[in-house]
């Protein structure tokens, strides 16, 4: 269900929204750039986007528009990520991350107390590599650092980290995206993370624990 997508003309059609509407929040930042997914079919090139997450935003933005302008609809959908700084406790509490990311940050950049978004985000990548197992405690140092010395050249664009293995070694690197990697045939890659895909996996996480807290504070007072 969550790689489900939808046509662009079926999300038309089940939303009732305009073309028009569609394209200017798109323009606005109230939909990603990367929910719009290009593919072939037997029609010719076609639009397709991510079914949950794209009703899901589209229910939202409805249920604001009449009240808030499309800018402001925009900051409270998609938050300007050098805006958010979380407590590294709280980021514990909330399970956002995993505490061996955490210490692995920490082993190679000294500990803080709170983070920045950037901060967060090369955990949490490092984090999804470690619990599905792409990659080993070491392989995730090659990748924080990374993230450090080369995230800025991707920065607002679209890119990938990736880890690529060959006979022992490793090789942690960033591309701009869309690319296509061809490798040697001895080698392969270990691990590769689409990081405007990631961004927003991130935020919504972010989000979701914002009102979970808020619930769990209403029903305390």
């Amino acid at each position: 269900m969550e790689n489900e997508l939808i046509s662009k003309k079926e999300l038309l059609e089940l939303t009732g929204i305009s073309y028009g509407q569609l394209y200017r929040w798109k323009r606005k930042n109230l939909i990603p750039e990367e929910w719009f997914i290009r593919k072939s079919t037997f029609t010719g090139q076609e639009t397709f986007f991510p079914k949950q997450k794209i009703l899901k935003r589209i229910d939202k933005i409805l249920n604001m528009k009449d009240h808030l302008s499309l800018d402001e609809i925009a900051a409270h959908v998609s938050p300007n990520p050098a805006a958010i700084t979380v407590e590294t406790e709280q980021l514990l509490k909330q399970n956002i991350v995993s505490n061996v990311a955490v210490k692995l940050f920490e082993e190679a950049f000294g500990k803080k107390p709170i983070l920045n978004f950037d901060e967060l985000l090369t955990i949490f990548l490092i984090d999804q590599g470690l619990k599905n197992g792409s990659i080993s405690l070491e392989e995730g140092r090659l990748l924080l650092h990374v993230m450090r010395d080369h995230y800025e050249n991707v920065k607002g664009k679209n890119g990938e980290l990736i880890l690529i293995r060959k006979l022992g070694l490793q090789i942690a690197m960033i591309i701009g995206s869309p690319a296509e990697l061809f490798i040697e045939n001895e080698a392969r890659i270990a691990y590769r993370a689409n990081i405007a895909q990631s961004i927003e996996a991130l935020k919504e996480k972010l989000e979701a624990n914002n009102q979970e807290d808020g619930n769990e504070n209403g029903k305390q007072s």
